[in-house]
């Protein structure tokens, strides 16, 4: 490699990670944690322990102790199925799911027999969404996310300038030799190269599925271009035969059609609508779907006559729409199972590794000169 790319990458890499290594350091802690969102979230409220598992008369239950609690929230409810033993969570995504602007639905983790209300709380109220947030968005709302998308990109840049900055110029054992009982300065060296290497594939991944996530019209964009146009959702009609003054049929009578139009799916959400003519909107994974818990497949079932109005199935949807499915499961590791969640929560932890490393070399280089002068 050309000198003088190597010495403008070694510039534009040092002063990248000056300036955002800290941040750099906060995405890969909370990223790491993220990675076991679910799980730590149950440890820290033992209350919603449940060791029965939630069954269709549940799910119907539920809806039913959700509407009698809060008898003003008649806006849709969404019922997770977890396929899990444990309570069922649910999320009102009513117009009291926004507060002040932000996104923050209230939440419920019911018994599985969906009779008893385990825990109450709030979207961004307790630990772990309040983390989410402070990944997702610096806890600052939609123009935070906006930036931290250009700063994944930005990212992406410090770690592929440092590979080029490192990049042998002669033998590749010895560039990837760690010297024992090296000076503090080397030493440094060592362990910041070994460090950058190992994590790279890894944290270059989150960078760039990071910044796809914070920037979905530009990555629709770029996708569009290089893959051509996605299909459109179809819009459903209401079922025009159904009397839309009928009782709404349970969520296990719009369970079952789902499942009956898409039979090889898993469900994995179930929004039961409020009154009038909006449709059950039931969420479910096919084979071939990376993403177990939300997963990209869709029936829409009218709550009246329970007819199905529309299915989505994601995996006939085109290249564009299978990539973008992709992102989240590659960025939480829920794509690769416990394998990539182990390793992800591994490369959440390089990020600090890499900056206290790279800033006491640079300022221990920086005091020599200042001493040499």
């Amino acid at each position: 490699m050309a000198v003088p790319i190597r010495r403008a990458a070694m510039r534009l890499h040092l002063w990248l990670g000056l300036w955002l290594g800290a941040l750099f350091v906060l995405q890969g802690l909370t990223g790491s944690v993220l990675v076991w969102y679910v799980e730590i979230d149950a440890l820290l409220h033992p209350q919603q322990a449940s060791a029965g598992m939630a069954t269709p008369a549940g799910w119907d239950r539920a809806i039913a102790t959700l509407r009698r609690d809060h008898p003003a929230w008649t806006g849709p409810w969404r019922l997770e199925v977890t396929g899990r033993p444990g309570p069922i969570p649910a999320r009102y995504y009513g117009k009291t799911s926004m507060d002040a602007g932000r996104f923050a639905p209230p939440m419920a983790w019911l018994s599985p027999d969906g009779a008893r209300v385990l825990r109450r709380d709030r979207w961004g109220d307790h630990a772990m969404t309040w983390i989410y947030d402070l990944h997702y968005r610096l806890l600052l709302g939609p123009t935070a996310g906006t930036v931290l998308g250009y700063v994944s990109l930005a990212l992406a840049v410090l770690l592929f300038t440092g590979l080029a900055a490192w990049w042998p110029k002669g033998s590749w054992k010895k560039a990837l030799l760690f010297k024992r009982g090296a000076p503090p300065l080397r030493a440094l060296r060592d362990w910041h190269k070994l460090a950058g290497l190992g994590g790279l594939p890894l944290l270059a991944m989150l960078a760039v599925t990071g910044a796809a996530l914070e920037l979905p019209k530009e990555t629709g964009a770029l996708l569009t271009t290089l893959l051509g146009r996605a299909p459109g959702v179809p819009v459903p009609e209401s079922d025009v035969q159904a009397d839309w003054s009928a009782p709404t049929i349970p969520p296990s009578k719009a369970a079952a059609a789902a499942l009956a139009a898409l039979p090889s799916a898993r469900l994995a959400w179930i929004e039961a609508p409020g009154p009038g003519h909006t449709p059950y909107r039931l969420r479910l994974q096919l084979p071939g779907d990376p993403s177990r818990r939300f997963p990209h497949s869709w029936v829409l079932v009218d709550q009246h006559s329970g007819r199905v109005l529309s299915v989505a199935d994601a995996t006939r949807s085109g290249a564009q729409v299978t990539v973008l499915n992709w992102l989240h499961p590659l960025h939480d590791g829920s794509a690769g199972g416990m394998p990539l969640r182990a390793a992800l929560v591994l490369a959440g932890l390089m990020p600090l590794a890499l900056f206290t490393t790279g800033w006491l070399r640079w300022r221990r280089r920086k005091a020599r000169v200042q001493n040499d002068h």
